[in-house]
């Protein structure tokens, strides 16, 4: 009778993996809002599905390992938060080029909070393996962007509502509301980050 010896998985490696696509995800999304391009928005497609595929080497991994090096549920959960945040960054580049909806600057501004949100959250799964006292400081300065995030999110409503064209601001809206889903996945993920810290401390 044969045996097979289990494999060894990297978790923060395939989390850092995971991570690092996405955040180039979130750089298309910004570029593309500050000058939209199919070009750009087919980038942004195209690294989506790269980050759904290492998500799911990084699911199969999990489900074939026995011991992880922190909860799995924390795990999973993060790695489906980070999911998240690309999602709606896609959800964003599409809708804009398949309702033709023109840039803005809160369109613009969001994105920013965004992208440098999630330069925090790669920066924390970067650290938190072998730096984890660091980490800290950066779930902090992540959370802080999401929190911007959802102020420029009202702001938009705001302006937006004052608009006489209702078309416009149904599909504007949908926009707005994705990069303030997106935002708030990268808060989640900040959250599992210092759950996983306050579990291994």
């Amino acid at each position: 009778m044969l045996f097979f010896k289990r494999q060894k998985h990297d978790f923060y490696k395939l989390l850092r993996d995971q991570a690092e696509i996405t955040l180039e995800g979130l750089a298309g999304m910004r570029a593309f809002i500050d000058a939209p391009d199919p070009a750009k928005g087919m980038r942004v497609q195209e690294l989506e599905k790269q980050a759904d595929e290492q998500r799911r080497i990084l699911i199969d991994a999990l489900n074939q390992s026995l011991v992880t090096p922190f909860d799995r549920e924390d795990i999973f959960g993060l790695s489906r938060a980070i999911d998240d945040m690309i999602d709606y960054a896609r959800s964003t580049v599409e809708e804009m080029m398949l309702f033709e909806v023109s840039t803005d600057q809160h369109l613009k501004m969001m994105a920013r909070a965004i992208h440098e949100g999630g330069e925090e959250i790669v920066k924390a799964v970067k650290l938190l393996h072998e730096h984890p006292s660091v980490v800290q400081e950066h779930i902090i300065r992540a959370k802080k962007h999401e929190n911007q995030v959802e102020h420029l999110y009202r702001e938009a409503l705001v302006e937006l509502f004052k608009n006489p064209n209702v078309v416009t601001i149904l599909k504007t809206r949908e926009l707005y509301r994705h990069l303030s889903n997106s935002a708030d996945r990268g808060d989640e993920a900040a959250d599992i980050i210092g759950d996983i810290l306050v579990k291994s401390a």
